[in-house]
């Protein structure tokens, strides 16, 4: 069944695919660990593994936010994954596995975070126990080959599929640009589970940008340095984003794109 899967992932332009055993979430690996409740086998009783799939963020995309283009480009990456759990898990439902995907987003909404600053599942953590990456000091998950830029999904299968080994590389440098960079100061530099993500500051900030229609913020997975993705394209140097380093070619294209779309 983890072959078909692979084998479907990459029909379908899905570069990233990774399983984990639910008995994972049983074993703490840091503290404070994830809650009882936010279990897979808490919300889908049964379950046994669950299949987490990850699509790009793509860099160019992501280097005018806040802007209407990473606006957009959230929003479709968002529905993909919707669809494509959705198709994985009626794919193991038609093998004879009773499985349910879950939405990439399970919080209702900027004001829902507002006033509780959580989704009911972590897709960020399941992405962690499949091995897909390790955890920065933004928070969010980084991969070899995207850094933090890459939404994630999930699906929860009485199926049981070999679990992928853990990331065994800290990716995260501690190089401290998310920390600098973030608008509203919401990023610890203590690192993940230490120093948390300031929730409420940066969902305020969110709403503010959403009120133009240019949310998400970005910047912290913008300016991180860790990804692949970052020599294709050519941006090794995160300096490029930094304000005093002048005018460029690309800073008055980001900065054309931003003049748009916004209210």
């Amino acid at each position: 069944m983890k072959a078909i899967l692979r084998a479907w992932c990459d029909d379908h332009e899905i570069p990233l695919m990774g399983v984990a055993d639910v008995s994972r979430w049983k074993s703490p690996l840091f503290q404070p660990w994830i809650p009882d409740a936010y279990h897979p086998d808490s919300l889908f009783p049964g379950a046994r593994s669950v299949v987490t799939i990850g699509l790009p963020v793509h860099l160019p995309s992501l280097e005018s936010s806040p802007s209407i283009q990473y606006h957009e480009m959230y929003r479709t990456i968002n529905t993909l994954l919707d669809q494509y759990t959705y198709r994985i898990a009626e794919r193991l439902n038609q093998a004879g596995y009773p499985s349910v995907s879950i939405p990439r987003d399970g919080y209702g909404g900027i004001g829902a975070l507002l006033k509780n600053p959580a989704s009911f599942f972590s897709h960020r953590h399941a992405a962690y126990l499949a091995g897909l990456g390790t955890f920065g000091l933004n928070n969010m998950l980084l991969t070899p080959e995207y850094g933090p830029r890459v939404r994630f999904g999930s699906v929860f299968t009485t199926c049981e599929i070999e679990a992928d080994p853990l990331q065994a590389t800290d990716l995260c440098t501690h190089c401290m640009e998310c920390v600098d960079r973030c608008p509203v100061r919401a990023v610890s530099s203590l690192g993940y589970p230490e120093g948390k993500t300031d929730t409420i500051a940066c969902a305020k900030y969110s709403a503010a940008l959403n009120k133009r229609q240019i949310s998400p913020c970005g910047l912290c997975i913008k300016v991180c340095p860790i990804g692949s993705d970052r020599a294709f394209y050519g941006r090794e140097d995160v300096r490029v984003y930094r304000e005093d380093e002048g005018e460029t070619p690309l800073k008055k294209a980001w900065e054309h794109i931003r003049s748009h779309g916004s209210l």
